[in-house]
């Protein structure tokens, strides 16, 4: 079974055509993986469909690094 942070890994590797040895916990999603705010839109709309969940603006807004989308979601217990 996929674990959450793979799962998000495989996401931003997807969407932001990267090498998933690229997505780590600690990478910041727009400094160190390249993402812009269209991006981080596309991004958002396939982790609310993958888990069917609707992440807040303010949350998505708050989101820097890999492990701090890992973490909401799994506070979300999705």
């Amino acid at each position: 079974m996929e674990t959450m942070f793979e799962g998000v890994q495989a996401i931003l590797a997807k969407q932001l055509r990267v090498d998933p040895g690229r997505v780590v916990p600690e990478a910041r999603i727009k400094k160190d993986l390249g993402a812009d705010s269209v991006d981080i839109l596309q991004f958002m709309i396939r982790i609310e469909d993958r888990y069917g969940i609707a992440v807040p603006d303010e949350e998505a807004a708050a989101f820097e690094t890999v492990a701090d989308v890992v973490a909401y979601l799994e506070k979300q217990e999705v």
